[in-house]
């Protein structure tokens, strides 16, 4: 019997498989927008009428809501509102028809309302802070903070009427400022 060798060959075949082209691991946009801004406002009541008291007596009254609205969007939001009186004139505002601002008190109460962060301070927290509007004095401020925010208050006048005034309509300005 005859042996028979069988030989098996195999041929192996590569095959190439195609592969994608290399891919940027990422990719950056630069994005870019403005936080706008506006002003540093402050509202006042446009008139008041405090009422009649007679001569020797002191008359006291609310303002009405003062507003300090800050729109800067500041990194620090800090700002001082300030106070100062005219004098009270009647008829033609001779010595006797004026009543000088030293004898004009106000004080700045505690906050109605505030909004955003920080810290808010009332000038004269209480009738017993109360200060003559002989010259500018602080109302109220904001000390410490950032962004928008906004403070309320309705301060106080108290005028000691000197014992020689003459009767009449007295008027006088009282501005308040902020910066």
């Amino acid at each position: 019997m005859r042996k028979m060798i069988l030989l098996v060959t195999a041929a192996v075949t590569a095959v190439a498989v195609a592969t994608p082209a290399a891919a940027q691991p990422s990719g950056d946009t630069l994005v870019t927008f403005t936080v706008s801004t506006s002003d540093l406002t402050i509202q006042v009541p446009a008139a008041v009428n405090l009422g009649s008291a007679f001569p020797g007596q002191t008359l006291t009254g609310q303002l009405g809501n003062v507003t300090v609205n800050d729109q800067r969007a500041a990194l620090t939001a800090t700002w001082v509102a300030s106070v100062v009186s005219t004098a009270f004139t009647t008829g033609s505002g001779g010595p006797e028809e004026t009543i000088q601002p030293n004898v004009v008190d106000y004080w700045s109460g505690p906050a109605v309302s505030t909004t955003g962060t920080g810290t808010f301070v009332p000038g004269q927290p209480t009738a017993a802070d109360a200060v003559s509007l002989s010259m500018p004095r602080t109302a109220f401020s904001k000390t410490a903070g950032s962004g928008n925010n906004s403070a309320t208050w309705n301060p106080t006048l108290e005028i000691a009427i000197p014992g020689d005034s003459v009767a009449g309509l007295y008027q006088g300005t009282v501005t308040h400022s902020v910066a």
